[in-house]
């Protein structure tokens, strides 16, 4: 009896594992999909940026987490390209959100 319970306990667990390995995969699927649609964004943001060719575009800053949310950081030379810089990135398709903590920096 006790042989007979083990093995029903080996095989219940024998098809479990690919139905954990499946679960697992799938998460993992959603995870990447996240990942190049965040990073997507940021490079259409990006090359946005670049076509307005802001002299102050290497100490601007963007990403995006896994929410759609658009975090800028760094520096700008006047307040303007900052609301230019935020206007851009909430234009973009897939942009839930923008957050900034730019700052005007005369010298950058």
């Amino acid at each position: 009896m006790t042989s007979k319970l083990a093995l029903a306990g080996l095989l219940a667990g024998a098809l479990l594992v690919p139905v954990l390995s499946h679960a697992a995969d799938e998460q993992q699927k959603e995870q990447t999909k996240a990942f190049v649609k965040d990073s997507a964004i940021t490079t259409k943001i990006k090359a946005k940026l670049a076509i307005e060719k802001l002299s102050s575009l290497a100490t601007i800053h963007v990403d995006t987490d896994s929410h759609g949310v658009v975090w800028l950081s760094g520096t700008a030379k006047s307040q303007e390209q900052i609301d230019r810089v935020i206007s851009i990135a909430k234009a973009t398709e897939n942009v839930r959100d923008v957050k900034s903590s730019l700052r005007v920096d005369a010298g950058s």
